[in-house]
């Protein structure tokens, strides 16, 4: 008896009694099921117990009773207790009732157990090997050891072992570094050791690829053994072999193979797992990706380069053929793979005469023998044939195979074989065609069933172009050859094969045919043709098979996935010939092929779960068939078993002749040799996989294979496994008579159930080889043990479950004719994706199912539950499904789909009721599907259930359990949440069907939901009219407002709702926002109120948040967030008509970062505030005109161009500055064209109201000109300077963009003219004209400059006597020019603007420092936002510094403020994001843009440096404002006294050194020109040389000639005294005496010194320089002189001037003259003037050093 749980004690109908009457019934404590305390029934040692619920009578034999519900055998084996324990090992032989397994005693749980054939390895925890059973391999230990006693293979010790393995005479082991040990017989080579025929222990083997140099040695995951080979799986999943016989897959003919060598023919492939037979070998490969598995076929063969495609033409017909025939057997395809051809008898070839000879092949093998594969055809390929709507696929090496082992019945094993072929000769095919063309299909059909014999037609050339023909048949394969074959032979055979096709009925005779049995359909009766026909019994023999195939091999093996529907072939020019009503069949809409299995498995997935799509290999001897291949040949090469390619095989066994594969579906395919019933069942041939018979509701979940049996470890109505066993028994009287000795021995006709399976507990794998058996079982620990089973017995049940649905409901509903009609393209598309959907998560499923099946056989704990770790796979696939389900409901597809359905399935749908578990009567067929459809929904609430169940397992604070907990929440939460959509889409099924027509086409969508509606008058407009209908319905996604015939949408993602306060009045009001509208909704009551406040919030959130991805309603919001992120096409404003804005909101407006695109291609990305662009946008703009874009990037303010930016315009014009208003208005640069356009030009200056006004600089690249001056309305106006290529200068007044008034024009060659002008260039008026010589005229002058001038007036010439003051004539430039201070006032006006200040000065300084703290965060944040526009971290770390504000505190300016303020200032224009770095940035690049180019004239260096003067004034203004406390001009920080090494210190961090002085004196310079002169030094210092370039060609040419004397001969002319000449001089750290004739020796260090003033920038680093240069001077003297003296200027400078020719600074006048013009005042009277002063005097001496 059981307890409640599992059956009441009415249940019981039946108990028999066991055979030794040895029944007692009495109490005990617990149900051995559930462990519940209960009455249950007890009986004595071998005695059995059925409970059965059906009325078969009382039956003592256990393998006849196939009706048992439940079987309890309760014994209790000697010393055993209940105890809980982990690996415990059982062993048995056969499977009678009186067989009783005996447990292995050992100190650790075992792992993995692999039998032999008289010898068993057992791995245990620990990684420790034990070996029991017969070792003839270890002579010392025969005698000693027992067969049950497990002895250690201490040769192991300390080796960690992962995996073992047995073959029949040889045993391996697998450790942790992926090592292989053997050890074992080795007479083949099956243990890899050269030179031993025994190895007695293990030994290690190395596994070397010798493609690498030095050999890389593999990491090996699992070894097989069989008995003469063994294979091993290396990490990278590929297969290594070593032993004898073709069964290793090497392309080799010499054995043994001692070392292992890779099987290159699954090179390339992933092989999940290896098995060997005693002479063939098995592997499970994961099948290739789809675009791998998709390549096109070759057309030719890699081996012996013949057509794979071949074509006959016959006069009224053409028969197209691809039985190649490769003589090598083995074809290597074009990447390198290799097909080995199946084996069989070449068929036939066809005649190409009437009087050509039939040609025959005959094949024969004897057992033993290794066979030369020479005759192999390839004929296993497969084809989809569709008739009248309905998909049907065949796979042709199943039907062949049946062929194949059909034609060896016939022929006899051992006799010559027989020739038959499977195509009838061109007589036959032309009396076939001429009989359709006469006769009706009924009267052949009833001529041929009376005749007994029925003719099969041609298979492959006649189904080849038939299914080119139909409409709507797509080949699986195809290639160019044979497409071209079928194109080429068309219109020879269109009007013939067209008759036939609307003759043939294909799926009924295919269902009935079988091609390639060679026109022989279990008819006893010859055809035409001739084909020989054999005696009487075999040809029972064969009609046995093909009814034998027909019952289940095609049951099982022909389902085929619809994505093979890929391709079809055409035949041009066919059309017109086929009948109208094949047309009209080709005209009817079809759907759309949907793969049920998804290619590549659920992506996310990964590696975490077990693959499904898998192919099984094998290769050795086929003698019995164990190779799958439909026939009885070997195989030197592995070869996919096809018709296992889509099965999802999980796992393969191979016993000593026979084979298995285990299936997700838990299904078992066996195949080979089935003398005592191992495969499970008696249907022949045994040569194709075929399924084991088993109950149903049997679901097997591992498989062992021995000699002559097969073990099965099963699920049946409860979740304890159970144990099945199918082949030979084993008596025990005979145990030891040899294997072949099985006269006499019983057998099983299908797997029997094991009666002592319940008592072992739960066992966890089963493994069998020779005659035993072994289970390995887990005592149940506090029921976690029994709650791993039930998780994973009841994930393997749902996914049979879904799988049924999948094969029996979903697919043939796909495959209907009639169901795009009946759906429409709307619902059809839905159903399409339903079918997707469903399909991932039975693949997932069925994926979860292995892993969880893998975790019982290993590992047994909860961190490999992947359900645990990466539950968002399994939440996600259930949410898409429920909303494929659910979208599928709303759109009334089930309620349309109920009319197909009732076709196929009958007025009684018992096969619907029984998958949908429904109990109810009459109950309609849509409610039915989706009762079906819904139905992978309650398995989330068995995950819950079963994951707590785990829990209760564990300490309520392990790790273990919170996970547990965790898991089971969030799958109880998405049940609870998916049952709230299956009733929201319910709900809006039933309102859909009673909604008006007219407007449910255009609200009606599949994802959306009903939450409300107000037709209960609940709800109404504020002032609406008094007959006006206002109806409003509250989907998931969206607020719809009817009105009679019209509706309005508002999306909910951008509705905003307000309840308004009822105090002033009495009215329920809602204020309802949207971007266009704002409108009040008055409720009834305030309940009403609030349940529409409400109902409205929850669904603006969760339409937020993504229609609740979350699994659980739990924590929403009281009311949606009113900022929120969004998607809205605006309908009414004016300015956004028809434009789609996708960004932030608030309260209705766009508000933040957000994009708006408009129908006429505008688009902006930016900012907003308050609906309007506002901050830094992108904005493109196409011109119609020139088919490119306007486009702007930069700040905007209240929805127009506002700040800086850059507009690249379409014509090719780029501007960069400052806008308003749409407008250019401040300072900003144009380039217009480019450098090879007709007229590139640059403006930088200051725009007003888009046009140029004010100062600013104009490049005329093209007239090569360039202009510096004022601006009025884009022309030239005012005062301004022009300079040429050519070395014209001009400045003077500008009118109307010409020179027109007072101006001074000069030449290169100085020559001079002052006074009056009417057009550019073109004197008119008085005037002087000064020659470069000084003489000059005076008067009145016409004419263009350089054309020609005329002159009224007078001509001097300056008399040599004259006064100096007579010869001055030269002209003081920049008198007529823009004065310093005018220039670039906008580019100032803008730092000023941007402190908060409207003019100069005028301001407050805490809002210039709160300005200037939101430019940097508002830079910062958008340079984050933009990756274009990533900082650098250096500059990151700038702007962090920056933050910090110095002037913090108030009062007098210290030394130590002082230097944060200059360090401040120095990184603060070191950042354009600053204000000041802003304005630092502009002004060099006016400043390059101004005297860089054509404007590098010597005549503007005057214009040069006053400018760099006037910028430090200006930006020293800006200083002061923001530290108000600086000093004045000139003002004087005192230094503090207390401390002089702070002076020292403070004197040295500044490098502005000054004139001993009682403090510092502030000036512009000191603080200012560090920071800005470096950035303008180039273009400055190149005006300085151009203006002294004569001068220091002088000086330069003196230095040349002094600097070819000696040290001492050129001190001596310079004047040095002798006592300042150096003695010695270091070289190379040693001190060398100065000779005559030593050279740039002396005074070196100096030198070296005084030449780094051409590396300084400021004047003050290059007065460092000079005194340093003193220094070194003075420090080489005193070394000499050994005294101390102080130095006069007589003695000092010719030193010094030896070193400055000994330097040899090459633009000496220039550097000097920079350091003169820039100098600080304050330092001019000091020590560093003198120094400079000496500096200037040495340069004039040397120019004049050439006259002396």
């Amino acid at each position: 008896m059981l307890c409640d749980h599992h059956m009441t004690i009415q249940n019981i109908l039946h108990v028999s009694l066991c055979p030794h009457k040895a029944l007692v019934v009495s109490l005990a404590s617990y149900c051995i099921f559930c462990s519940r305390a209960c009455l249950i029934g007890v009986v004595k040692k071998q005695c059995l117990l059925y409970l059965c619920g059906c009325s078969e009578s009382l039956r003592n034999d256990l393998s006849m009773c196939l009706s048992v519900c439940l079987l309890l055998y309760v014994f209790s084996s000697s010393g055993e207790d209940s105890s809980g324990e982990r690996g415990s090992l059982h062993t048995w032989k056969g499977y009678s009732c009186s067989v009783t397994p005996e447990r292995v005693l050992l100190s650790r749980p075992v792992l993995q157990a692999a039998l032999g054939t008289r010898h068993g390895v057992l791995l245990v925890e620990g990684g420790q090997v034990y070996s029991f059973g017969e070792f003839p391999w270890k002579q010392s230990q025969v005698s000693e050891v027992g067969p049950l006693k497990p002895v250690l293979e201490s040769a192991l010790s300390g080796q960690r072992v992962v995996a073992v393995a047995a073959g029949s005479f040889h045993s391996g082991a697998v450790t942790e570094d992926g090592g292989v040990h053997m050890w074992g017989e080795n007479s083949f080579g099956q243990c890899g050791l050269s030179s031993l025929t025994v190895v007695p222990n293990p030994t290690p083997v190395a596994v070397l690829d010798p493609d690498t140099s030095p050999p890389h040695t593999i990491r090996v995951l699992e070894l097989a053994c069989g008995e003469q080979h063994s294979l091993a799986l290396s990490a990278q999943h590929e297969v290594w072999a070593w032993g004898s016989g073709c069964q290793l897959g090497l392309v080799t003919t010499i054995f043994p193979i001692w070392k292992p060598q890779k099987v290159e023919h699954l090179a390339g492939r992933h092989v999940l797992q290896v098995a060997c037979g005693a002479f063939h070998s098995l592997a499970l490969v994961r099948c290739l990706p789809p675009q791998e598995a998709r390549r096109p076929l070759p057309d030719k063969c890699g081996q012996c380069n013949q057509l794979l495609y071949t074509m006959t033409d016959k006069e009224d017909h053409v028969i197209i053929s691809d039985s190649h025939y490769c003589p090598l057997g083995v074809e290597l395809l074009a990447d390198g793979e290799a097909r080995l051809e199946p084996g069989r008898s070449p068929p036939l070839r066809l005649q190409s005469s009437p009087s050509e000879p039939l040609s025959s092949h005959t094949s024969a093998s004897a057992p033993g023998l290794q066979p030369s594969i020479t005759d192999h055809t390839d004929y296993e390929r497969r084809r989809t044939v569709a008739q009248n709507g309905e998909v049907l696929t065949t796979t042709d090496s199943d039907i062949s195979a049946a062929g194949t082992d059909s034609d060896r019945t016939v022929g006899g094993v051992g006799g010559a074989g027989s020739q038959s072929s499977p195509y009838p000769d061109d007589q036959a095919v032309k009396e076939y065609l001429k009989k359709l063309s006469d006769t009706s299909l009924v009267e052949e059909t009833a001529k041929t069933t009376i005749a007994g014999a029925s003719f099969q037609p041609p298979a492959d050339s006649l189904d080849l172009l038939t299914s080119d023909l139909l409409p709507g048949v797509m080949p699986v394969t195809t290639s160019s050859a044979l497409n071209s074959l079928v194109s080429s032979c068309a219109s020879a055979v269109a009007e013939r094969v067209v008759s036939t096709c609307e003759a043939l009925s294909l799926k009924k005779r295919i269902n009935c045919y079988y091609p390639g049995v060679g026109g022989v359909a279990g008819a006893p009766g010859g055809v035409p043709g001739g084909f020989p026909v054999g005696p009487a019994e075999e040809r029972v023999r064969l009609e046995e098979s093909m009814q034998g195939k027909k019952s289940c091999s095609t049951g099982d093996i022909r389902e085929e996935e619809a994505e093979g529907l890929s391709r079809r072939l055409s035949l041009p020019g066919l059309l017109s010939q086929v009948s109208p009503r094949l047309l009209r069949r080709a005209s009817r809409p079809r759907v759309q092929a949907v793969p049920l299995t998804p290619v590549g498995g659920l992506p996310e997935a990964g590696e975490l779960l077990p693959s499904l799509q898998t192919e099984v290999w094998s290769w050795g001897r086929g003698e019995e068939g164990q190779l799958g291949h439909g026939d009885n040949l070997p195989r030197l090469q592995p070869l996919c078993i096809k018709c296992l390619s889509s099965k999802e095989v999980v796992l393969v066994a191979a016993g000593a002749h026979h084979s298995l594969a285990l299936t997700t579906q838990s299904q078992v395919f066996s195949w080979g040799s089935n003398s005592s019933g191992q495969l499970g069942h008696m249907a022949c041939p045994t040569t194709i996989p075929r399924l084991a018979k088993l109950s149903e509701g049997i679901r097997v979940w591992d498989v062992g294979a021995g000699a002559q049996h097969t073990l099965l470890l099963a699920d049946g109505d409860c979740y304890q496994p159970i144990l099945y066993y199918s082949g030979q028994q084993v008596r025990e009287a005979a145990q030891d008579a040899p294997q072949d000795q099985t006269e006499g021995y019983s057998y099983t006709q299908q797997p029997v159930l094991l009666p002592f399976c319940m008592n072992l507990g739960y066992v966890s794998g089963v493994f069998a080889g020779g005659q035993s058996c072994v289970a390995l079982a887990d005592r149940n620990v506090t029921g976690f043990i029994a709650s791993l089973h039930e998780l994973a017995a009841a994930e393997r049940k749902f996914y049979c479950k879904l799988s049924s649905v999948k094969n029996h409901i979903l697919r043939p509903l796909l495959d209907l004719e009639s169901l795009g009609t009946a759906l429409g393209p709307a619902s059809t598309v839905l159903l399409q994706s339903l079918a997707r959907c469903y399909s991932r998560l039975c693949h997932l499923t069925g994926q979860h199912s292995a892993s969880l099946t893998a975790n019982l056989r290993r590992r047994r704990d909860v961190k490999s539950l992947v359900m645990l770790e990466h539950a968002s796979i399994f939440l996600d696939t259930y949410n898409e499904y429920c909303c494929s389900v659910g979208n599928f409901l709303v759109m009334g597809g089930f309620q349309a789909l109920a009319k197909p359905s009732l076709e196929f399935f009958g007025k009684c749908p018992e096969l619907l009721q029984r998958l949908a578990e429904s109990s109810e009567e009459n109950i309609p067929l849509s409610d039915l599907l989706v009762a079906l459809f819904y139905l992978p929904m309650r398995h989330l609430h068995e995950y819950g259930r079963l994951l707590l169940k785990l829990g209760t397992c564990f300490e309520v604070n392990s790790v273990d359990y919170q996970k547990l907990q965790d898991g089971c929440s969030k799958f109880e939460a998405l049940a609870l949440h998916l049952k709230r959509r299956r009733k929201e889409a319910e709900y809006t099924y039933h309102f859909w069907k009673s909604f008006p027509g007219k407007m449910t086409d255009s609200l009606r969508k599949p994802p959306r939901r009903l939450i409300c509606e107000s037709s209960n008058k609940a709800l109404t407009l504020q002032n609406s009219g008094r007959f006006s209908v206002n109806w409003f319905i509250l989907f998931n996604d969206a607020l719809v407002h009817a009105q009679f015939s019209t509706h309005h949408v508002f999306p909910l993602a951008t509705l905003w709702v307000e309840p308004i306060p009822e105090e002033n009045t009495d009215l329920y009001g809602l204020k309802v926002i949207s971007p266009e509208e704002t409108f009040t909704l008055l409720a009834c009551s305030s309940m009403e109120k609030a349940k529409w406040l409400r109902s409205i919030n929850q669904a603006v959130d969760q339409a937020m948040s993504g229609a609740g991805q979350s699994g659980s309603g739990a924590g929403q919001r009281a009311e949606p967030p009113i900022s929120r992120t969004a998607c809205y096409t605006f309908y009414k404003d004016s300015r956004l008509k028809e434009a789609t804005y996708e960004g932030r909101w608030l309260a209705g407006k766009p508000n933040g970062r957000g994009t708006v695109k408009w129908l006429d291609g505008r688009i902006y990305t930016g900012t907003f505030k308050n609906g309007l662009e506002d901050g830094f946008g992108d904005y493109v703009m196409p011109s119609k005109t020139l088919n490119l874009n306007d486009h702007y990037q930069g700040h905007w303010k209240e929805g127009k161009m506002h700040g800086i930016g850059t507009y690249k315009y379409a014509t090719g014009e780029l501007y960069e500055g400052s806008f308003q208003d749409n407008m250019r208005h401040g300072h900003g640069m144009l380039r217009s064209g480019t450098l090879n356009s007709s007229s590139p030009s640059v403006f930088i200056g200051q725009w007003v109201h888009d046009k140029k006004t004010g100062y600013g600089v104009f490049d005329d690249i093209t007239r090569g000109e360039k202009y510096m001056g004022m601006w009025q309305d884009d022309q030239r106006q005012g005062t301004g300077i022009i300079v040429t290529q050519f070395g014209l200068y001009y400045e003077g007044a500008f009118n109307n963009n010409k020179m027109q008034g007072t101006g001074v024009l000069l030449s290169e060659d100085n020559t001079t003219y002052e006074g009056e002008f009417s057009e550019d260039w073109t004197l008119n008026g008085k005037g002087v004209l000064t020659m470069a010589n000084g003489d000059y005229f005076e008067g009145t002058f016409t004419g263009e400059w350089g054309s020609g001038l005329k002159v009224t007036g007078s001509f001097f010439k300056p008399n040599l006597y004259d006064s100096d003051g007579d010869k001055a004539r030269a002209v003081k430039l920049g008198r007529l020019a823009v004065r310093p201070e005018e220039k670039w006032r906008a580019v100032f006006e803008e730092c000023w603007m941007r402190l908060g200040c409207e003019a100069p000065g005028q301001g407050e300084n805490q809002r210039a420092w709160e300005n200037i703290a939101v430019a940097l965060t508002t830079s910062r944040r958008q340079h984050r936002d933009c990756p274009e526009m990533n900082l650098s971290q250096s500059h990151n770390r700038t702007l962090e510094s920056l933050e910090f504000n110095p002037q913090q505190h108030v009062g007098p300016v210290t030394m130590e403020k002082y230097d944060r303020i200059r360090h401040y200032l120095i990184k603060a224009c070191d950042t354009p994001l600053h204000p000041l770095g802003r304005l630092m940035e502009t002004l060099v690049a006016v400043y390059r843009m101004t005297y860089v180019g054509v404007g590098a004239n010597r005549r503007l260096l005057l214009q040069a440096v006053n400018e760099i003067m006037s910028y430090l004034a200006r930006i020293f203004q800006l200083v002061r404002f923001l530290f108000p406390d600086l000093p004045e001009e000139g003002g004087v920080i005192p230094e503090p006294s207390s401390d002089p090494q702070d002076k020292k210190d403070s004197n040295c961090a500044d490098t502005q050194l000054e004139s001993p002085k009682p403090g510092r004196v502030v000036s512009s310079s000191s603080l200012l020109l560090p920071v800005l002169l470096p950035l303008l030094y180039p273009p400055l210092f190149t005006l300085y040389a151009l203006e002294k370039e004569r001068e220091d060609d002088v000086y330069w040419e003196c230095v040349l000639r002094l600097n070819k004397q000696p040290d001492m001969a050129l001190l001596a002319f310079l004047g040095v005294q002798h006592k300042f000449w150096p003695v010695s001089v270091p070289v190379l750290g040693e001190r060398t005496e100065v000779v005559s004739s030593t050279k740039d020796a002396c005074f070196a260090s100096a030198t070296e010194t005084l030449q780094q003033i051409s590396t300084t920038f400021t004047p003050s680093d290059k007065l460092q320089v000079i005194q340093l240069t003193f220094e070194e001077i003075t420090k080489e003297v005193v070394s000499s002189l050994e005294d101390s003296f102080l130095w006069s200027m007589d003695d000092l400078f010719p030193v010094f001037l030896y070193v400055v020719l000994r330097a040899r600074i090459r633009n000496l006048g220039s550097e000097v003259s920079l350091i003169e013009d820039l100098m600080d005042p304050c330092v001019q009277h000091g020590e560093h003037g003198i120094m400079f002063t000496t500096l200037k005097a040495c340069y004039y001496q040397i120019q004049h050093e050439k006259t002396t």
